[in-house]
Protein backbone atom coordinates (compact mmCIF):
# COMPACT_ATOMS: atom_id res chain seq x y z
CA UNK A 1 0.00 0.00 0.00
CA UNK A 2 1.73 3.37 -0.87
CA UNK A 3 2.08 5.79 1.20
CA UNK A 4 3.46 9.79 1.45
CA UNK A 5 6.88 8.45 0.83
CA UNK A 6 6.35 6.70 -1.66
CA UNK A 7 5.02 9.61 -3.47
CA UNK A 8 7.74 11.71 -2.38
CA UNK A 9 10.16 9.07 -3.87
CA UNK A 10 8.72 8.75 -7.13
CA UNK A 11 8.59 12.74 -7.14
CA UNK A 12 12.29 12.43 -6.65
CA UNK A 13 12.70 10.19 -9.81
CA UNK A 14 10.46 11.91 -11.93
CA UNK A 15 13.09 15.05 -10.93
CA UNK A 16 16.08 12.91 -11.29
CA UNK A 17 14.55 11.41 -14.89
CA UNK A 18 15.05 15.36 -16.29
CA UNK A 19 18.81 14.43 -16.17
CA UNK A 20 18.55 11.73 -18.63
CA UNK A 21 20.65 12.08 -21.77
CA UNK A 22 18.25 9.92 -24.23
CA UNK A 23 17.54 11.65 -27.37
CA UNK A 24 13.93 10.45 -27.00
CA UNK A 25 11.41 13.02 -24.93
CA UNK A 26 9.04 10.39 -23.52
CA UNK A 27 11.91 8.39 -22.51
CA UNK A 28 13.81 10.51 -19.68
CA UNK A 29 14.06 7.93 -16.94
CA UNK A 30 14.81 8.33 -13.58
CA UNK A 31 14.93 5.81 -10.48
CA UNK A 32 15.72 6.03 -6.86
CA UNK A 33 16.50 3.26 -4.44
CA UNK A 34 15.36 3.83 -0.67
CA UNK A 35 16.21 1.76 2.43
CA UNK A 36 14.73 2.73 5.55
CA UNK A 37 13.33 5.90 4.01
CA UNK A 38 16.98 7.01 3.51
CA UNK A 39 18.30 7.61 -0.24
CA UNK A 40 20.65 5.13 -1.66
CA UNK A 41 21.72 5.83 -4.72
CA UNK A 42 20.02 7.60 -8.07
CA UNK A 43 20.12 6.74 -11.25
CA UNK A 44 18.72 7.84 -14.69
CA UNK A 45 18.96 6.49 -18.34
CA UNK A 46 22.06 7.92 -19.96
CA UNK A 47 25.60 6.64 -21.84
CA UNK A 48 28.11 5.08 -20.23
CA UNK A 49 31.00 7.55 -18.82
CA UNK A 50 33.26 8.82 -21.44
CA UNK A 51 30.77 7.52 -24.30
CA UNK A 52 28.67 10.74 -26.27
CA UNK A 53 25.39 10.32 -25.64
CA UNK A 54 22.14 10.41 -28.52
CA UNK A 55 21.59 14.59 -27.02
CA UNK A 56 25.33 14.70 -28.27
CA UNK A 57 25.24 12.79 -31.37
CA UNK A 58 21.70 14.42 -32.28
CA UNK A 59 19.99 11.44 -32.83
CA UNK A 60 18.49 8.45 -31.18
CA UNK A 61 20.35 5.18 -32.64
CA UNK A 62 16.88 3.05 -31.78
CA UNK A 63 14.71 5.47 -34.04
CA UNK A 64 17.44 5.63 -36.89
CA UNK A 65 17.62 1.58 -37.25
CA UNK A 66 13.36 1.68 -36.63
CA UNK A 67 14.00 -0.77 -33.09
CA UNK A 68 9.75 -0.84 -31.77
CA UNK A 69 10.22 0.07 -27.97
CA UNK A 70 10.41 -2.86 -26.01
CA UNK A 71 13.16 -4.85 -27.94
CA UNK A 72 16.50 -4.85 -28.73
CA UNK A 73 17.64 -3.08 -25.56
CA UNK A 74 21.71 -4.19 -26.30
CA UNK A 75 21.00 -1.76 -29.46
CA UNK A 76 21.40 1.98 -27.76
CA UNK A 77 23.84 4.11 -26.14
CA UNK A 78 22.14 4.62 -22.61
CA UNK A 79 22.23 2.21 -19.20
CA UNK A 80 18.98 2.34 -17.81
CA UNK A 81 18.33 3.98 -14.98
CA UNK A 82 17.70 1.36 -13.02
CA UNK A 83 21.09 -0.24 -13.69
CA UNK A 84 22.58 3.15 -12.99
CA UNK A 85 21.47 2.90 -9.62
CA UNK A 86 22.88 -0.23 -8.94
CA UNK A 87 25.84 -0.10 -10.55
CA UNK A 88 26.22 3.13 -8.17
CA UNK A 89 25.55 1.23 -4.77
CA UNK A 90 27.88 -1.09 -6.39
CA UNK A 91 30.76 1.36 -6.93
CA UNK A 92 30.19 3.02 -3.58
CA UNK A 93 30.01 -0.20 -1.49
CA UNK A 94 26.26 0.79 -0.29
CA UNK A 95 24.23 -2.55 0.29
CA UNK A 96 20.68 -2.24 -1.25
CA UNK A 97 19.76 -5.40 0.00
CA UNK A 98 15.84 -5.58 0.97
CA UNK A 99 16.04 -2.17 -0.38
CA UNK A 100 13.38 0.06 -2.44
CA UNK A 101 13.33 0.95 -6.04
CA UNK A 102 11.03 3.93 -7.04
CA UNK A 103 11.07 4.14 -11.26
CA UNK A 104 9.61 6.78 -13.20
CA UNK A 105 8.81 3.55 -15.47
CA UNK A 106 8.09 -0.09 -15.51
CA UNK A 107 11.76 -2.04 -15.68
CA UNK A 108 12.10 -3.73 -18.45
CA UNK A 109 13.47 -7.92 -18.41
CA UNK A 110 16.74 -7.52 -18.32
CA UNK A 111 16.64 -4.39 -15.48
CA UNK A 112 14.19 -6.93 -13.34
CA UNK A 113 17.50 -9.46 -13.20
CA UNK A 114 18.99 -6.95 -12.57
CA UNK A 115 16.71 -5.83 -9.30
CA UNK A 116 15.88 -9.52 -8.20
CA UNK A 117 19.93 -10.06 -7.97
CA UNK A 118 21.01 -6.87 -6.74
CA UNK A 119 18.07 -8.21 -3.41
CA UNK A 120 15.50 -5.03 -4.39
CA UNK A 121 12.34 -6.30 -2.54
CA UNK A 122 9.93 -3.66 -3.94
CA UNK A 123 9.60 -1.69 -7.06
CA UNK A 124 6.99 1.44 -7.16
CA UNK A 125 6.69 2.91 -10.73
CA UNK A 126 4.55 5.16 -12.32
CA UNK A 127 4.27 4.66 -16.37
CA UNK A 128 3.87 1.18 -17.74
CA UNK A 129 6.74 -0.44 -20.51
CA UNK A 130 5.41 -2.81 -23.26
CA UNK A 131 7.40 -5.89 -21.21
CA UNK A 132 5.24 -8.46 -19.50
CA UNK A 133 7.97 -11.37 -18.87
CA UNK A 134 9.70 -8.20 -16.47
CA UNK A 135 6.73 -8.54 -14.25
CA UNK A 136 6.89 -12.03 -15.01
CA UNK A 137 10.29 -12.54 -13.45
CA UNK A 138 9.41 -9.84 -10.55
CA UNK A 139 6.42 -11.78 -9.63
CA UNK A 140 8.28 -15.24 -9.32
CA UNK A 141 10.71 -13.86 -7.65
CA UNK A 142 8.56 -12.10 -4.99
CA UNK A 143 9.93 -8.90 -5.42
CA UNK A 144 6.98 -6.73 -4.60
CA UNK A 145 5.71 -4.48 -7.52
CA UNK A 146 3.15 -1.24 -7.20
CA UNK A 147 2.00 1.74 -9.33
CA UNK A 148 1.15 4.76 -8.03
CA UNK A 149 -1.78 5.45 -10.23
Amino acid sequence: MLDKWDYRFMGLAEVIATWASCYRANRKIGAVIVKDKRIMTTGYNGAPAGIRTCVERGECLRDKLGIPSGTRHEICYAVHAEQNAIVQAAKLGVSIQGATLYCTHQPCALCSKIIINAGIRRVVYSQGYPDAFSMELLQEADVLVERVP
